[in-house]
């Protein structure tokens, strides 16, 4: 069986072509399944910055908790120093324009950590119940992700990032 998109040859039981990347059409998934791959270094702060702003509007595939709490780290960062510039200068409206801008790619990285341990990225609606929801998103970002592959992708501590 060839790939449908570069032709390239496939592997007998393939969910995804080796070569460009495409979901191979009639390959049902396997929950859990083993995927080949090398495990792959943990994400660094530098590179969940990258990845954030790269994926700006990715809200398909997966997320490493790695990947998640860098950024999140980041924006906290972000905002503090944006909360200290705009009180020397008087301004006020540094740290609210810089919440404009990573709001998007804080909403899709959060469904893609959701994507991680086998939920939906709709569960972030979970913000609008205070408190409850906050603890519950909480909790499932900071659980480990599942291994191998799963509804929503391959496990992105096996496979190379982008």
């Amino acid at each position: 069986m060839n790939c449908s998109v570069c032709s390239a040859e496939l592997e007998e039981g393939a969910q995804f072509c080796g070569v460009c990347g495409t979901r191979v059409e009639g390959n049902d998934f396997l929950p859990g399944a083993d995927q080949q791959g090398v495990e792959q270094p943990m994400v660094g702060f530098t590179q969940a910055i990258s990845l954030g702003f790269s994926n700006y509007i990715n809200f398909q595939g997966r997320a490493t908790r790695a990947e998640y709490w860098w950024w999140f780290l980041f924006i906290v960062i972000a905002d503090v120093v944006l909360g200290i510039v705009d009180a020397i200068l008087g301004a006020g409206f540094l740290g609210p324009l810089f919440g404009l801008a990573v709001l998007v790619p804080g909403f899709a990285l959060g469904a893609r950590r959701l994507h991680d341990i086998g939920k939906s990225g709709w569960f972030q609606l979970l913000y609008i119940v205070i408190f409850i929801g906050w603890i519950i998103l909480l909790v499932w970002f900071i659980r480990q992700g599942e291994r191998g592959q799963n509804h929503y992708g391959f496990d992105p501590r096996t496979t190379s990032r982008q």
